[in-house]
């Protein structure tokens, strides 16, 4: 910075004194001479502009001189005669007139300089914000770089582990389909095992039935040929015996024929005895026939206004007034001496096994219909739908049982047949209903067959007159009928049967938890008690005590496994399969039921459960 400063200084003095180009090479010496003499130790203040004393100070002396042999240095290699010259040339300028344009000249250089100077300095701040630019940029770039390599490797990552998962399911799926084939192969060997020990066994009951036949042959063969033996001896007893029995009838018929022929004969020869035997023959006749057409005249109209109607398949009520009185006053009898027998399984509803929520909601209907009829309020009609077997009809009995209303049961499929009659039966039918005492629950098991919609093309005239018959007759509520619907599709119902309905329950198929009730509960029905009911004398006599079933190591585990096992089975499948069980145990040699068995006839029954609904699935496919 000194040697710009004193470079500027002395380019200035140079302008302002004219000094001509001839000079110029001499001012450059004087600026390199400054710029070594500005290294060393020299006060001088270019900018004073104190002019000089008129009596300058005397000079110290001078230092004694050195030998140079080199003119232009000095023995340190420096020059002082141009900076002897620049200080000469300073001195002029100092007294100069001109000295303050000069520096004022040299100022405005140095501020040009300075602003120059301030130029490249904002200009190399600016490449230097542009390189720092340029460095982030390059940063960001290196940023979005690293960060799309990082997305790259997690892709490629998340590839691998997805074809690792894929992989690793495939191989599940493998493993699994190889376990499906070994349960299929060992399941035919075990069919294999089962149809040969059959087998085996058929030929063994072959065998000893030929030994049977062999032996009866011989024992035949033996006794026919000690009957030939005496058979002539019986043939000559038998003759003798016939021969006097022919005699004896021949006589006794010789005496008839004359005894008869003696009275026609005296008959057809006196005509007032001729006339007295047709008229009692045939009064007699008359009688005999008036008797028995006039009875059965009298016994159809006391049936048609007495008795139960034809629609009826079943009912707690006798099928006349008088009938059935005993039986109902000893099955009460005996649920007031007995109250917890109808509820043995814990459920109230008998053989009934229902979820908790529609058990409790079946309750709560039974105690509102007592109610109801004890308050003489209009009852509440109903509907049962769900699929077959889960126990509308029982529930329905049992609903009418515990509101203490009589029951009568009726199914869909039996209007139809009766064509132009069917109006006047169902007119029969709900005043037959309404005689009923005590209110009467009439159960329509599979109503959607005779009250479907209506514009159904295959309904016929008279199905459509019964419809309306039973509209008209449900058109209001009544004090005396419930009216309990209980169908598979209940879409199919018209819509002014639906509107008629006030109830509406779901019956599903059991759960886990009911099956097991229901297995329990069908074990102690069929095999349990079976064979342990008491017969009568006569039937001990001829028949013989039933033999009863012995259980060995059934638990209420092996169960259990049942009751998954038997996954959509509905209450009457599950009762078809302890029966099953029982014509298995019976069809055993010891008539006893163990696990092996027991797990034997359950796997066969769902394997044909399931045979079933696909066979039901193709078919609706």
């Amino acid at each position: 910075m000194a040697k710009t400063y004193t470079s500027g200084l002395v380019s200035a003095i140079a302008v302002a004194t004219g000094l001509s180009h001839t000079n110029s090479n001499n001012i450059n010496n004087i600026n390199n001479n400054v710029a070594y003499a500005a290294d060393a130790p020299f006060n001088f203040s270019p900018f004073s502009n104190v002019p000089e004393p008129s009596h300058p100070e005397p000079s110290p002396p001078e230092p004694p001189k050195v030998r140079n042999d080199h003119p232009r240095t000095t023995s340190a290699g420096f020059d002082p005669q141009a900076l002897e010259r620049g200080v000469k040339a300073l001195k002029d300028i100092s007294n100069s007139p001109h000295a303050k344009k000069v520096f004022d000249i040299i100022i405005k250089q140095e501020e040009t300089k300075i602003t120059e100077l301030a130029a490249k300095v904002a200009e190399f701040k600016q490449m230097q914000a542009q390189h720092e630019t340029l460095a982030q940029h390059q940063a960001q770039t290196k940023s979005q770089m690293a960060k799309y390599e990082d997305e790259l490797a997690r892709k490629r990552m998340q590839a691998e582990n997805e074809y690792h998962r894929a992989r690793n399911q495939e191989l599940v799926k493998m493993q699994e389909e190889s376990s499906i084939r070994q349960e299929q192969a060992r399941r035919a060997t075990e069919e294999q095992i089962q149809a040969q020990r059959r087998q085996t066994e058929r030929e063994k009951a072959e065998i000893e039935r030929e030994t049977i036949r062999v032996r009866a042959m011989a024992e035949a063969e033996a006794r026919a040929h000690e009957a030939k033996l005496s058979e002539e001896v019986n043939r000559r007893m038998l003759v003798d015996r016939a021969n006097a029995e022919r005699e004896k009838w021949v006589s006794a018929i010789n005496t008839t024929f004359e005894h008869i022929g003696g009275g026609i004969k005296a008959i057809l020869t006196d005509q007032n005895k001729l006339v007295v035997a047709v008229g009692g023959v045939t009064a007699l006749a008359a009688g005999v026939y008036t008797t028995r057409e006039g009875a059965r005249v009298i016994w159809g109209y006391v049936d048609r206004i007495l008795g139960q109607p034809s629609l009826i398949r079943e009912s707690s009520r006798g099928k006349y007034p008088w009938s059935g009185t005993f039986s109902r006053a000893m099955t009460t009898l005996s649920q007031r001496t007995n109250p917890g027998s109808a509820s043995k399984n814990g459920n109230g509803f008998g053989d009934v096994i229902l979820h908790p929520s529609l058990n409790k909601r079946i309750e709560q209907l039974a105690s509102a219909t007592a109610n109801t009829k004890a308050h003489q309020a209009p009852f509440r009609n109903m509907l049962f739908y769900g699929p077959p077997g889960t126990g509308k009809t029982m529930a329905a009995r049992e609903l009418a049982r515990k509101s203490g209303l009589d029951y009568a049961l009726m199914t869909g499929g039996d209007v139809a047949p009766l064509g132009s009659q069917a109006v006047t039966k169902i007119h029969q039918l709900f005043d037959w209903s309404k005689k009923s005492k005590r209110g009467l629950l009439l159960f329509i098991d599979e109503a959607d067959a005779f009250l479907c919609e209506r514009n159904k093309t295959y309904m016929s005239e008279a199905q459509r007159s019964a419809l309306n018959a039973l509209l008209f007759r449900t058109g209001d509520q009544s004090k005396d009928i419930v009216l309990a619907l209980a169908t598979n599709r209940p879409g199919d119902l018209d819509s002014a049967v639906a509107d008629r309905i006030d109830e509406v329950l779901e019956f599903p198929l059991p759960g886990e938890e009911e099956r097991f009730k229901l297995l329990k509960l069908y074990l102690d029905k069929y095999i349990a008690l079976a064979g342990s009911r008491k017969s009568g004398f006569f039937q001990n006599m001829f028949k013989g005590k039933p033999q009863q079933i012995e259980i060995k190591g059934l638990t209420d585990e092996i169960i259990k496994e049942a009751a998954t096992k038997t996954d959509g089975f509905s209450g009457r499948e599950i009762a078809k399969l302890m029966a099953s069980v029982q014509a298995a145990v019976y069809g055993s040699d010891n008539c006893v039921l163990d696990p092996s068995l027991f797990r034997e006839v359950v796997d066969y029954k769902v394997a044909e459960h399931q045979q079933r609904r696909k066979l039901a699935g193709s078919n609706k496919a």
